[in-house]
């Protein structure tokens, strides 16, 4: 149930990532038309695109924790015994709620800070700028907590206690490997029994 959650929550923050995606290259790209043909421009393109860019980072951050996807290093975490991927799962999930924490007192602060500040263009709270900092640490935190809560009751695959990958080059190398090895083992028992009547048609 918890997971069926998670899974629809990350699908909708992938859709507004994609809307904003889509508004950001409207502004930028209808603004340079428009200067080019018109000699005008859209007003708030640029400040309104940077701050999409950044809400889009975050948000984009989010679902690539629930998935994995961020880049470090599983040199040694690979290595270990099922015990072993799990102390150091937990312990990952502890450093990192711990830095979310700190990272979500500075974007509140900020936030704070900046709430009567007007953006110069938009005139818009500068505030919103920093709110994606404390929109990204509370999900963040959340989805952490829901993943420590499924280390210690034992709700999580071996395979998943491997958080992140070297990289991404890495991770498609190993999917080619494994591939060129199914692809083998299919052509040695394809072959098998052709060289077998093969021999045996050798036999005097």
């Amino acid at each position: 149930m918890i997971d069926t959650t998670i899974a629809r929550f990350c699908r909708a923050i992938d859709i507004l990532i994609a809307a904003a995606l889509a508004l950001m290259v409207v502004l930028v790209f209808g603004n340079v038309v428009l200067r080019y043909v018109l000699n005008s421009g859209i007003a708030v393109s640029e400040e309104l695109s940077r701050w999409l860019f950044v809400w889009l980072c975050f948000l984009g951050a989010v679902v690539a924790l629930r998935d994995g996807a961020h880049l470090g290093t599983d040199m040694l975490v690979s290595r270990l015994s099922a015990t072993g991927k799990k102390v150091c799962l937990v312990l990952g999930h502890l450093l990192m709620l711990y830095v979310t924490w700190l990272f979500l007192t500075g974007s509140w602060v900020q936030a704070r800070l900046n709430l009567d500040m007007e953006a110069p263009v938009t005139g818009a709270p500068v505030a919103i700028f920093y709110a994606s900092g404390v929109v990204f640490s509370v999900l963040a935190g959340l989805l952490l907590l829901l993943q420590l809560a499924r280390v210690l009751t034992g709700r999580i695959s071996e395979s998943e206690l491997v958080m992140v990958k070297e990289s991404e080059e890495q991770a498609e190398l190993e999917a080619l490997q494994a591939q060129l090895a199914r692809d083998d083992a299919a052509h040695d028992l394809f072959q098998s029994p052709h060289s077998g009547s093969k021999a045996g048609g050798q036999r005097p």
